[in-house]
């Protein structure tokens, strides 16, 4: 099984010390945000074959990459880094720190064990699409020769994005829009072309209405954020025996993931982005990092 840590909230930038106490127990209660019973998640082999962490700020979680490491359980990394204005992303930390961690990351635990996701594109007066494309080609220049994929989606506008976003937009003075499908693709289009210009991959997350021709002829490809190959890679490289098998199962259609358990809890991440999909009222989510007891057996509680 491989274990997500997790698109429903930021583990590795709030919740190390509960991770860890977690992998020392072997083991973790899922809440379901669905309701019904929870799910327990082994952390250990054999039961777990590696992990995915989804992240915008390492610092706190190197010493947790390194006991996964330890316990020879590979791991990739999906660091989030868009180099956003506060208004839109207000406790991110710095482009210069996310760009360090990227390459700290490579260098301490090896390339295949990272991906740079700038995602998800979000159209507003401060974000045109000239300041997508040349931020993205200054991100590009930075991080080429140490990762070798770029992740690319538009923000998925929910009834709690819009709401989120327009309260944003009220207190800071900016206008968004959600574009029509053939300006997305123009952009995605030209987004992947600075990408490959540097040898980086760009691919696509979950949304195959923007994909143009299937991503060949210039556009991005169908990507795979959870990437039981990507992850036999990261193994080998570390000398641990074995290729990592898992069936695709997607979360939504387009999506490429291999069958993987999330470990993480919506509502939780304090980082305020507007455009947020797991977080319905930042303050919610700042007032449970405020209360979070590192102990609990599971993120929510």
């Amino acid at each position: 099984m491989i274990v997500s840590a997790s698109y429903r909230t930021d583990i590795p930038a709030f919740y190390a010390d509960w991770f860890l106490r977690r992998l020392e127990m072997g083991h973790v209660q899922v809440k379901n945000p669905y309701g019904g019973p929870d799910t327990l998640v082994p952390l250990r082999g054999p039961e777990c074959d590696g992990f995915v962490f989804w992240t915008r700020n390492l610092d706190p979680f190197w010493p947790a990459l390194a006991e996964v490491r330890a316990r020879a359980l590979p791991f990739v990394v999906q660091f989030t880094l868009t180099g956003y204005p506060k208004a839109l992303e207000p406790a991110v930390i710095s482009e210069t720190r996310g760009l360090d961690q990227l390459r700290k990351l490579v260098d301490d635990h090896g390339g295949r064990t990272a991906v740079w996701r700038y995602d998800p594109v979000f159209a507003t007066d401060l974000t045109p699409p000239a300041w997508h494309r040349e931020t993205f080609a200054r991100l590009v220049r930075a991080l080429a020769g140490s990762v070798d994929e770029v992740v690319l989606s538009f923000a998925q506008i929910y009834a709690k994005t819009r709401r989120n976003t327009e309260r944003a937009a009220a207190r800071h003075g900016f206008a968004w829009q959600d574009p029509p499908t053939e300006e997305k693709r123009v952009l995605l289009g030209d987004l992947a072309e600075i990408a490959r210009s540097r040898g980086l991959t760009p691919s696509l997350c979950s949304q195959p209405e923007l994909l143009t021709d299937g991503g060949l002829f210039g556009g991005p490809q169908p990507a795979r954020c959870i990437d039981a190959g990507r992850l036999s890679d990261v193994a080998r490289a570390w000398g641990l025996d074995g290729a990592i098998a898992a069936r695709t199962k997607g979360n939504r259609p387009g999506c490429l993931c291999a069958e993987s358990r999330d470990i993480g809890a919506y509502d939780t991440c304090p980082h305020g982005c507007t455009y947020c999909y797991a977080v319905r009222a930042p303050d919610k989510a700042k007032a449970y990092r405020r209360r979070h007891d590192p102990q609990v057996e599971r993120l929510g509680d």
